[in-house]
């Protein structure tokens, strides 16, 4: 055996054969146990997979070979999310067509995630951008229209300058596109949506049924945001020659309602052009067009500065018939709730501020319990009051407490006709529509006779024609798929007469929103799922990928679960049993890894360098895996450097057996009781590593696995036939030690297991057992002294009695040496301390 360790040649050979004998292709009708494990697959929109992907599917490639070690039938594809805006920016960025840009992408990608020694099913591979994948999720489409989840309408919408086309919510970041960075506006468009509100409350409820970090769960439920309230009118003060008005607003705190003096609208709300004053239309028209350049998510910035402008109108407060002014300001949102707010700036952080800096009345109706009973001043602090109290100053509800108040005046608008209980939710519609090349043609025909008409399923997919002159966005609303006249111009499914196409495709999440429910039925071109692999292997049981996705891909995978739970299709409503996310990997600076900043670690250098078992173990050993952190490339020196210590030390002990030397008799033959420590450390490692595993505390079970390599480098015997020490243990525990290396170092253990005699793939091995009675903390160490002198130390349990513990002392090999041919003359034995023998 060569004593140097050749990683490029020995994960070469093992790539080889788990690609020839597809050792990791799933058969998805084995009766083990199912577990189906699955990581985010990547978007191909660069020419190489970067780190942070390695980090995360390392994560959960250990996760699921250390599933697969106990038993289970796991199944792990990948696949690529191919079409939407990173791709196509990054074809554009490149000049040439984006499916050439995405098949060398793809081809790259694949290659790289291969050498990582990953276990994925290749057999089962999807990209998004084949007419194979996305005529299913044109399939998805005509499923929720005919559900009535799939609509069109006019609505104000983020608009990319730079992108050239709509994003939803979840793809603002800080009022940037969270692709290229360009300032997003809003825009008034016709748009596609499908109606995600409509499942706000059980994706909010169905939370309790998952296991998730509780971050991601607080996190999805305050982006649906449900609030408890009511919905009230007030009227208009009617000026002569208009007609009456009313405007209509949602508070959670009507308890609070006899502060109003002033009403906010939304910019954008219909009212606002009916209800202003003349003198101070020019004054709003020009803040209405300023608002337009800001996205929904600076204009509820608790950062940002308040700014408004009066209508020249006013409302009646139905309460106590007292006028307030109506203003508009950004800070109100015209989809949430009913675009319009009751501003009760004495219990309004937000509304405060703005009442300060227009010079806006402030009247305290809420005092905290303890001021009133003591008969302290109301108002001592600069600032709402935004608790619970008691009513002040509120006609007959003054002197309840807030809790009963907001009954009672809910209670008293239900009875006058003035209003309701109402819940609402900050979640909004899903917008779809993109104004784009390349992504899925939405299958939608508009004829002049018939109107709007689905594709029939029988003709999908509509392809996406790859011959173009310019797939670039024009930005006039139209896609460039409009200038394409071969597919504009096509017959109405109903009529058969003339019609033209939607040129809208679909934004890329509605590919990534089932594609876990497609993995399992790749091959079967009849239908989207196999109706008896699904109910056997869905929902997904470990799903890994990042923190970041929380609001937009799972948060759009659940709500289809639901409507295809809805539709009768699958018998089970939530996607994702378990979720788990990476941290980022940061570039050696501590900063985020990005081309501009020149701190991006190609995978395929450290590979090169290091080997793709060191690379795949320090990923996981630099930082927790929920944290992530910076790479250090000195680090990945300190865990290559531990592999070739497993190497190493296998080396040495075979070459013992390979000269002849009775090496297996040393190592099979021994009964366990002199080395007794290392089975409790190896025990111990077995529980350890596990657990850790188990919770994806990866560094640690790292951590432990060096531990216990150095423990079996301190076991020393000296053997009459071999003139050095070596350091042995018993085969079996090398074994073990090695099947728990093996999900973090697959190529090593393999071609260690082959050596050691192992008929097939390590992989299929039994994770190994621990024994409580070895872990037990009662377990203790005794010094045997022989004449005086420590010459062993046992471990033993700490209750062990002296004829146990002498037992021991005379089968160890230390202490043979010192007693065999005397007599024991004394014995002295302290327990779960000292055995003392005087020996002549």
């Amino acid at each position: 055996m060569n004593k140097q360790y050749n990683y490029r040649q020995v994960e070469t050979k093992w790539q080889e054969v788990w690609e020839k004998t597809g050792i990791f292709n799933t058969d998805l009708e084995s009766d083990k146990p199912k577990f189906y494990n699955l990581v985010m697959f990547p978007y191909p929109s660069a020419d190489y997979i970067h780190i942070g992907h390695i980090f995360s599917y390392t994560g959960a490639d250990v996760y699921g070979r250390f599933k697969k070690l106990q038993g289970n039938n796991v199944f792990e594809p990948m696949g690529f999310d191919a079409f939407g805006l990173p791709a196509e920016n990054f074809a554009i960025k490149k000049g040439i067509h984006p499916k050439k840009v995405i098949d060398n992408a793809i081809d790259n990608s694949r290659r790289q995630l291969k050498e990582s020694g990953f276990m994925f099913d290749w057999s089962r591979e999807v990209t998004t951008s084949e007419p194979k994948y996305y005529k299913w999720t044109q399939w998805l489409f005509l499923q929720l229209y005919k559900q009535g989840l799939a609509y069109q309408k006019e609505s104000p919408v983020n608009w990319c300058p730079s992108c050239m086309t709509v994003l939803a919510n979840e793809q603002v970041k800080d009022g940037l596109c969270d692709r290229c960075d360009a300032e997003v506006i809003q825009k008034n468009m016709k748009q596609w949506f499908f109606k995600i509100t409509d499942y706000a409350e059980r994706l909010i409820k169905d939370l309790d049924k998952v296991d998730w970090p509780e971050s991601s769960i607080t996190k999805q439920r305050n982006w649906i945001g449900k609030s408890e309230g009511v919905q009230f009118k007030l009227k208009i003060q009617k000026e002569k020659g208009k007609n009456s008005e009313e405007i209509e607003v949602f508070t959670t705190r009507i308890d609070t309602v006899y502060g109003m003096t002033y009403v906010v609208l939304a910019p954008e709300h219909p009212l606002v052009s009916r209800i202003t004053a003349e003198s101070q239309r020019k004054e709003v028209e020009k803040y209405i067009t300023q608002s337009q350049k800001q996205t929904e998510i600076e204009r509820q910035s608790l950062e940002k500065e308040k700014t408004g402008v009066f209508t020249g109108a006013y409302a009646i407060n139905p309460f106590n018939g007292e006028k307030v002014s109506i203003w508009i300001a950004d800070y109100v949102l015209y989809g949430y709730g009913t675009g319009a707010v009751m501003a009760v700036p004495a219990h309004d952080e937000r509304d405060y501020e703005f009442a300060k800096k227009y010079g806006l009345e402030i009247i305290e109706v809420i005092v905290p319990k303890e001021k009133k009973d003591s008969g302290q001043a109301r108002m001592t602090e600069d600032s709402a009051f935004t608790g619970y109290g008691q009513l002040v100053d509120s006609a007959e509800f003054t002197g309840l407490t807030s809790e009963e108040a907001k009954k009672k005046m809910a209670d008293w608008l239900e009875q006058k006709g003035l209003g309701s209980k109402k819940i609402n939710y900050r979640l909004h519609d899903w917008s779809i529509g993109r104004q784009r090349y390349w992504g899925d043609p939405i299958p939608i025909v508009y004829c002049p006779k018939c109107g709007t008409v689905p594709v029939q399923e029988k003709d999908l997919p509509v392809e996406l024609p790859e011959k173009i002159k310019d797939f670039r966005p024009k930005g006039t609303g139209k896609g460039p798929l409009a200038s394409v006249k071969e597919f504009v111009e096509t017959t109405c499914p109903k009529c058969g007469g003339k019609a033209e196409r939607e040129t809208d495709t679909m934004d890329t999440f509605v590919d990534s929103s089932f594609y876990y429910f497609r993995y399992p039925s790749v091959g079967n071109d009849e239908v989207m799922m196999d109706a008896s692999v699904t109910k056997k292997w869905l929902p997904v049981d470990m799903y890994v990928g990042g923190a970041e996705h929380v609001t937009m891909h799972i948060l759009y995978a659940r709500f289809i679960t639901k409507a295809l739970n809805d539709a009768k299709l699958i018998s089970f409503d939530e996607p994702f049993l378990k979720l788990r996310h990476q941290g980022y990997v940061l570039g050696a600076d501590g900063k985020k890894m990005s081309k501009s900043k020149g701190n991006v670690v190609n995978p395929d250098e450290v590979v090169k360098a290091h080997g793709a078992d060191a690379f795949r173990t320090y990923v996981l050993f630099m930082a927790r895996f929920e944290d992530g952190g910076p790479w250090d490339p000195k680090g990945i020196v300190g865990i290559k450097r531990f592999l070739n210590r497993v190497w190493d030390y296998f080396s040495e002990t075979k070459e013992l057996l390979e000269k002849g030397n009775n090496f297996d008799k040393w190592l099979k033959g021994r009964t366990g009781k002199t080395d007794l420590k290392i089975k409790v450390s190896l025990n111990k490692t077995i529980k350890k590593v596990g657990e850790d595993i188990e919770s994806f505390k990866f560094n640690t079970a790292i951590s432990q696995l060096m531990v216990m390599l150095n423990e079996f480098y301190e076991v020393k015997i000296n053997d009459g036939e071999v003139d050095k020490h070596k350091s042995l243990i018993d085969v079996d525990d090398f074994t073990r030690f090695l099947i728990l290396l093996s999900p973090f170092a697959p190529h090593m253990a393999e071609e260690l297991w082959e050596k050691m005699g192992g008929k097939d793939s390590i992989s299929l091995e039994e994770w190994p057992k621990y024994d409580e009675k070895l872990i037990k903390d009662e377990m203790v160490t005794i010094a045997v002294q022989v004449n005086g002198k420590v010459r062993d130390q046992l471990v033993v349990n700490a209750d062990a009695e002296e004829n146990e513990v002498l037992e021991l002392a005379k089968a160890s090999d230390k202490v043979k040496k010192y007693i065999d041919g005397k007599e024991i003359k004394k014995v002295i034995y302290i327990k779960g301390k000292l055995l003392s023998l005087v020996v002549g």
